[in-house]
């Protein structure tokens, strides 16, 4: 069992956003000969904003994990199995919380409760090659929907508004050295389990990541697709780039800078751009401390809807303290 605990001070514009936050990691083998384990799962977390006291408070409409203000609140509780062999693998997962409520808001009511659901079998007695179909974690990004594996507690803006999740089958091929990792994936749509009755036409992605280093990796992701029924051909591109270089003992750097277009009307297209970077230091065996600097413009309002003349145009900083 690990327990942690992580302070985050959040800082856009004129808001401040303080929150405390434990998680809850439990984790138990059937067996030493067992292909089954089990883990559970829990984040709970109390979060104010300095400008809005009121206990129906949320956060901003960009934002989708941790959103309540001003109440104890739930944002992800999940138990997991999962099945492993050598040429067949499993997962399913069950989860409640508002991380399920707001990010899978529009899929029907029986999906809101699935994390992960899927399953792989290898294609290869001599390389590393797997072909996984089911409910998966997003090949884009750095950044989960567990905030455990994140190095900053809050997500940044950009993670918050691409896809979480994904449906579909997945490609992937691992060297025997264990540094490049290349998947080809088939999408039902930009973070869908039910594909619209009106989208006919499947999305694709592409990944590439490379470990130069134990402590250094490249990655490239990408998404092509349709997002509305209007389009006969896809219309949204989204690339995916970051670099990671992470001493455990000592520092971790991440830099990243995701660009998207896709229609704003009939005719023209609309581009959004996301830069972050993320710097974080090991304080001493149980303490860790990061800072996050991040910037979001999205001036045609392809993801982030907004009034503002110039659409969504926002930089972030966020500092927290991981125990």
């Amino acid at each position: 069992m690990k327990i942690c605990a992580s302070f985050n001070i959040y800082i856009s514009k004129t808001i401040l956003i303080s929150l405390l936050f434990f998680t809850i990691n439990l984790n138990a083998q059937e067996s030493k000969k067992s292909n089954i384990t089990y883990s559970a799962y829990a984040e709970v977390y109390y979060s104010t904003n300095l400008d809005n006291k009121s206990i129906d408070a949320e956060k901003q409409n960009f934002v989708y994990n941790h959103k309540k203000l001003n109440q104890p609140s739930a944002n992800l509780v999940f138990g997991k199995i999962n099945y492993s062999t050598t040429k067949v693998r499993g997962k399913i997962a069950l989860m409640v919380g508002d991380y399920a409520t707001n990010n899978l808001s529009s899929e029907p009511k029986w999906a809101q409760y699935i994390l992960e659901a899927n399953a792989g079998v290898k294609l290869s007695n001599k390389e590393n090659i797997w072909l996984d179909i089911g409910i998966m974690p997003s090949h884009i990004g750095f950044e989960s929907a567990i905030s455990a594996d994140c190095w900053a507690l809050t997500r940044s803006m950009v993670a918050e508004n691409s896809p979480y999740y994904e449906t579909g089958a997945k490609l992937s091929f691992i060297d025997k050295k264990d540094k490049l990792t290349v998947a080809f994936l088939v999408l039902n749509g930009w973070q869908k389990i039910v594909v619209p009755n009106n989208i006919k036409k499947p999305a694709y992605g592409l990944q590439f990541n490379y470990k130069a280093t134990s402590n250094l990796s490249f990655n490239y992701s990408n998404f092509i697709g349709n997002n509305s029924a209007s389009n006969i051909f896809p219309t949204r591109s989204y690339h995916n780039f970051y670099i990671v270089y992470n001493d455990d003992s000592k520092y971790g750097l991440i830099i990243g800078l995701d660009i998207g277009t896709d229609k704003k009307n009939a005719v023209d297209y609309g581009k959004w751009v996301a830069p972050v970077i993320i710097l974080k230091k090991k304080l001493n065996s149980t303490i860790n401390w990061a800072c996050r600097a991040e910037y979001f413009k999205d001036k045609n309002q392809i993801i982030v809807p907004t009034n503002a003349k110039n659409g969504f145009q926002n930089f972030g900083l966020s500092t927290n303290l991981d125990v």
